[in-house]
C-alpha cells in the first residue's frame, strides 16, 4: 500500500477545506462550504473534461482507470538488486552446467520478460535477434505507458480550460443582471467556482496521477533494462562476477546510497537508450 499517495490526497482535502472554512475573526465557519458547491458549475467542468477525453481517447483507455489506481495505491515492488541476483544466479548456472540446464530453472521464474528472454537464449536464437526482440518489447512498454499517462495529462489541461468556460458563462449571465447591484456579487462568486473546480481537478488529481504513473513506469523500466543487459551478458558468456558489476552500474546513484530498493524509493534512471 502506498501510504504517501493516500496521505497526500487526504491532507489536500483537509487543508483546502480548512482554508475555506477558516475565518480569522469568526474561527471555523462551516457554512462557507456551501459557497463552493454548485451543481451546474460542477457539471460543466467535470462533464466537459469527460466528454473531451471521450473524443480524444478510445474506450480501452477508460477501462484501464481501475488498473491505474491499483498501480498507484498498491504498486508492484521493483527492486533492481533482486533482478540482478536472479540474473547472476542464472549466469552461474549457465557457466557450470550449460545453457540447456536453465530450462528447468526458468519454469519457476515469475517474471515473464526474464523467462521469455532467457528461453530465446536457451533455444540458441541469434544474439542480434534476441537483442532486437527485447528492445522491441521495451519500446512497446514505453509507448503503452506513455499513452496511459497522456490520458491524465490531457485531462489536466482540459480541467482549467472548462473551468474558464464555466467562468465565462457565469460572467455573461452576470452582465445581463447589471441593473440589479445586489445580484452582481453572488453571480461573480458563482462564476469563479468553475475555475476553482478546474484547478482542483488538474492540480489535485490528474497531474499527481500522471506523475505517480511515470515513477512506477521508471521503476519497472529500470528492472527490465537490467534483465535485458543480463540476458545479453549470459548469452555472451560473461563471468557472473563481471556481470553483476556491469548490471550494478545501471542502478542510479541515489538508489545505491539508499540500498538499491527501487520499488520502495521511487523510479530509476533509464538505460542506454535514453527513453
Amino acid at each position: 500500500m502506498d501510504i504517501m499517495s493516500i496521505l497526500g490526497w487526504v491532507l489536500m482535502i483537509v487543508l483546502v477545506g480548512f482554508g475555506i472554512v477558516f475565518d480569522k475573526d469568526a474561527g471555523l465557519v462551516f457554512d462557507n462550504l456551501g459557497n463552493f458547491w454548485d451543481a451546474s458549475s460542477f457539471a460543466v467542468v467535470m462533464g466537459g473534461v469527460i466528454t473531451a477525453l471521450m473524443v480524444s481517447f478510445p474506450m480501452s483507455i477508460f477501462a484501464k482507470i481501475p488498473r491505474h489506481l491499483k498501480i498507484i495505491f498498491m504498486p508492484k515492488k521493483y527492486n533492481p538488486r533482486d533482478y540482478i541476483d536472479q540474473v547472476v544466479d542464472l549466469a552461474e548456472e549457465a557457466r557450470t552446467s550449460g545453457l540447456l540446464s536453465l530450462e528447468a530453472k526458468l519454469e519457476e521464474c515469475k517474471d515473464e520478460f526474464l523467462k521469455n528472454g532467457m528461453m530465446l537464449v536457451v533455444d540458441a536464437v541469434d544474439a542480434e535477434k534476441v537483442k532486437g526482440i527485447l528492445e522491441s518489447e521495451l519500446d512497446y512498454l514505453d509507448e503503452r505507458h506513455a499513452q496511459d499517462r497522456a490520458f491524465y495529462d490531457r485531462a489536466a489541461g482540459y480541467g482549467p480550460a472548462f473551468g474558464m468556460v464555466g467562468t465565462l458563462m457565469g460572467l455573461i449571465n452576470m452582465l445581463k443582471q447589471l441593473s440589479d447591484p445586489d445580484a452582481i456579487a453572488p453571480a461573480m462568486a458563482l462564476a469563479l467556482v468553475t475555475t476553482f473546480y478546474g484547478s482542483m481537478l488538474s492540480n489535485g488529481i490528474f497531474i499527481p496521477i500522471s506523475n505517480k504513473l511515470k515513477i512506477r513506469h521508471e521503476e519497472e523500466y529500470l528492472c527490465k533494462m537490467i534483465v535485458m543487459e543480463g540476458i545479453q551478458g549470459i548469452q555472451a558468456g560473461d563471468a557472473p562476477r563481471f556481470l553483476r558489476e556491469k548490471l550494478e552500474q545501471l542502478i542510479p546513484g541515489y538508489l545505491v546510497k539508499k540500498g538499491g530498493k527501487g520499488g520502495d524509493e521511487g523510479g530509476g534512471k533509464k538505460g542506454k537508450k535514453g527513453k
